[in-house]
């Protein structure tokens, strides 16, 4: 019997979250102030990076939300 495994999670730095979202620096931060943006994680004392699936998601969601809007 196979043992089921954990999905697996990326962590990317920030250029490549600009590049993913093509949202500019402020765009993120201030994202992350309001409440929604996927926030980082810690990676070391002056490093820190984003779950790259919270980023995918956050993008699909924007996509649904958009085609929804569209629909309307």
């Amino acid at each position: 019997m196979a043992t089921p495994t954990k999905p697996t999670s990326n962590l990317i730095r920030f250029p490549v979250v600009r590049e993913k979202t093509g949202m500019s620096t402020t765009g993120v931060y201030r994202g992350m102030e309001r409440g929604d943006f996927p926030k980082p994680v810690r990676i070391g004392p002056r490093a820190v990076a984003w779950v790259e699936s919270e980023i995918d998601e956050w993008i699909q969601q924007r996509i649904e939300a958009s085609r929804q809007e569209g629909a309307a």
